[in-house]
């Protein structure tokens, strides 16, 4: 009996002294460490971001205004031409023909309106035989001029300095009136159009900086300058047509995509957090701030935000933080609302 109370009383004083372990132990969670930063004020220069599609100064689909046969082509595709180049001849035979009559039958209308012009200083002529006379003279040198016309049309020639595109006509062909013969693109001078929400209006003006970047150039920014604005509203998509002038296009061609960022001039001051900061769900936005608790320890409180753009590994708040307030901006994953954290900005996450 001795040997079984002293068994149970050892095993009853074991107990005792565990479960007042437990009773006197700290279930509270430990303190996590994370890094934080301020949130700042800063001053961010505004821009509008646009696509357009590059275009040439001078630069056409050069067409025929006559038709016929193409009896010479005086380049070769990709060729650079002058202004007043020839470069397409179309048959023109029948008008050398026909002006070459035109000048015997000019010549002839001339002859008859001087002789009747000294017949009617001497009455010897009525009025209406000079009137007639008059008026087969100036026929003649109307038929003439038409004649001459054709010829110049039948004769095309570069109206600016370019470079041509592939030719779409062979030598042989028979072209019609408005048949696209060549492109001629003059690259010294390039311009991009693109259109803008009619409410950015009031912010543009003639002269303002573009940022201008391509496809083909991903790494490269070109500069530009607005040059021109629509004088109307487009009615149907509500937008504004602009024209900015490329200052240095090399390498650009017409027809490219173009994507631009308008600098209006205007700035504005804005509250910004480290991108890392910034916790993003399909709930909402979060970022930790870091406060102190009445007991002198921090805090991380979870503040859900509403988020703008990113500059520079900064992210613009608009709402939900103030400047100079401290916030997670590492270690948010292994946090919890009201959760318990020390600050090291030493530690690698």
């Amino acid at each position: 009996i001795v040997l079984l109370t002293v068994i149970f009383g050892s095993v009853a004083a074991y107990k005792y002294v565990e479960f007042s372990a437990l009773a006197n132990a700290s279930f509270e969670r430990p303190a996590i460490t994370v890094a934080s930063a301020p949130a700042i004020l800063e001053t961010w220069e505004q821009y509008i971001d646009a696509v357009g599609t590059i275009k040439a100064v001078r630069g056409i689909n050069l067409a025929s205004e006559e038709s016929g046969e193409l009896i010479e082509v005086n380049f070769t595709s990709g060729d650079s031409v002058e202004a007043e180049d020839l470069m397409f001849v179309l048959n023109d035979r029948v008008e050398i023909a026909r002006k070459q009559s035109q000048k015997a039958t000019l010549e002839l209308a001339r002859i008859q309106f001087e002789r009747n012009k000294q017949l009617m200083v001497q009455n010897s002529i009525s009025k209406s035989e000079y009137d007639e006379s008059k008026a087969d003279l100036e026929r003649a040198l109307a038929n003439l001029a038409e004649t001459d016309a054709t010829l110049a049309n039948k004769r095309i020639r570069a109206p600016f300095s370019g470079i041509t595109g592939i030719c779409q006509a062979d030598l042989g062909d028979y072209v019609s009136p408005g048949t696209v013969l060549v492109t001629l693109q003059d690259l010294s001078e390039l311009e991009v159009d693109f259109t803008l929400p009619a409410q950015n209006a009031p912010l543009l003006q003639p002269g303002q900086r573009i940022q201008l970047t391509a496809d083909a150039f991903p790494d490269q920014i070109f500069e530009a300058r607005l040059l021109a604005l629509d004088s109307q509203i487009d009615p149907n998509t509500r937008n504004l047509m602009v024209r900015a002038r490329i200052l240095q296009g090399e390498g650009l061609l017409p027809g490219m995509f173009a994507y631009l960022r308008l600098f209006p001039g205007t700035s504005e001051e804005i509250v910004t957090v480290p991108e890392t900061a910034v916790t993003y769900s399909l709930h909402g936005n979060i970022v930790y701030i870091v406060t102190e608790d009445g007991d002198g320890s921090l805090v991380a409180k979870a503040t859900v935000v509403e988020t703008g753009e990113t500059r520079e590994g900064r992210t613009h708040i608009p709402f939900g933080v103030n400047p100079d307030s401290q916030v997670v901006s590492a270690g948010q994953n292994k946090l919890y609302r009201g959760a318990k954290v020390v600050i090291d900005e030493s530690v690698s996450f």
